[in-house]
């Protein structure tokens, strides 16, 4: 993928620094520190564009030239949003509250031109259904530590966590963090649209 700007990614996950480099970006990543709780953003759409603007935003305070990127990701059931969990406790319950249903996973994203300030912000959504888990799998899953840093309480890839997922609807790569395709076009939308490619 061409991109003809230095890339910021405003973000410590490392799922998403796996899938960009995945297809070939180089970029540096500065954390926004951003406070992700924000509940009176009520709907699971505006919240992913909001805070992925606002992480993208705060990062470019910073930067004098290049591309921000900004991304948030959540688990939606019965109109609850599902964020990381506060600990061990909470985790145990959102499996339990996930088994055996479908939920919805969110992704936001949004690219921060410096030093012109325009942005793009995107969204992708993709039904995830869990096959019924037992306590003895939820338990031991939390043991392990894996869940607590993943919205939801799972992971889906290289996580004992796919094996809880029955099937899905929808973009994989929005489960682990960042949909590439939708960010891939958009990517090359944004860049033609500042006149830079």
């Amino acid at each position: 993928m061409l991109v003809k700007k230095k890339i910021i990614l405003a973000s410590r996950s490392p799922r998403r620094q796996i899938l960009l480099r995945q297809i070939g970006l180089e970029f540096i990543v500065q954390e926004s520190g951003v406070d992700e709780d924000f509940e009176h953003i009520q709907a699971p759409l505006d919240h992913v564009k909001i805070l992925s603007h606002r992480k993208a935003v705060e990062v470019g305070k910073n930067i004098e030239n290049g591309f921000v990127i900004g991304a948030d990701t959540i688990v939606e059931l019965d109109g609850n949003i599902l964020g990381k969990p506060a600990d061990e406790k909470d985790a145990i319950n959102m499996l339990r509250t996930l088994s055996g249903r479908t939920h919805r996973v969110f992704t936001g994203f949004t690219i921060l031109d410096r030093p012109s300030n325009l942005a793009l912000t995107d969204h992708a959504v993709t039904d995830v259904t869990f096959r019924l888990l037992t306590n003895d799998e939820i338990e031991e899953y939390v043991r392990s530590g894996s869940p607590m840093d993943k919205a939801g309480a799972y992971g889906i890839q290289d996580d004992y966590g796919a094996v809880f997922v029955e099937k899905i609807d929808g973009c994989f790569y929005n489960v682990v963090g960042f949909p590439l395709a939708k960010f891939y076009l958009a990517m090359q939308q944004f860049q033609e649209s500042l006149g830079i490619l």
